[in-house]
């Protein structure tokens, strides 16, 4: 029988991630994700909201890339698989067994005034002034996108 282990998760971060290499110069980090679910409670009648933490392993190039634009509570969207891991325990000698993703895609969400870690998609304003007029509400998103590449160039973008 054929078998599919795909995760998507969309969250926060719950602590800054830590970057580490191991011994063959890969770069590993560990994310702490709280990913939350809301209902209504028909019982109770009120809504209701529960919060699932999630442990999240990034490898190579998206560990390194989070280590260095996310930060705590920064909004991420996650795709990878379920991993397994046991081990014996010091302590007791019993043994434990854990569920964590292993990120194979990671996408940055929000921006860096949203608490989203991720890096201003829009142009710079070192020193120069804006010449369109101000706009207001999603007018002002459209006609960003309508105008092109608005001055950034491949080399800005991280990843």
């Amino acid at each position: 029988m054929a078998s599919f282990n795909k995760v998507i998760l969309v969250g926060n971060l719950t602590r800054d991630p830590e970057v580490k290499y191991v011994t063959s110069g890969t770069a590993v980090t560990e994310l702490g994700l709280a990913v939350n679910r809301t209902w209504f409670d028909k019982q109770q009648n009120q809504k209701r909201e529960e919060t699932t933490f999630v442990d999240v392993t990034l490898w190579a190039r998206q560990a390194e890339v989070a280590g260095e634009y996310l930060s705590k509570g920064s909004s991420v969207l996650i795709e990878g698989r379920l991993q397994l891991d046991t081990w014996d325990d010091r302590e007791t000698g019993k043994k434990r067994s854990k569920l964590r993703v292993v990120g194979e895609s990671m996408t940055m969400l929000g921006g860096r005034g949203g608490g989203g870690g991720a890096p201003s998609r829009g142009p710079s304003n070192s020193g120069q002034q804006q010449s369109a007029p101000q706009q207001s509400g999603n007018d002002a998103v459209d006609s960003f996108y309508d105008s092109g590449s608005a001055g950034v160039s491949d080399s800005d973008v991280p990843f």
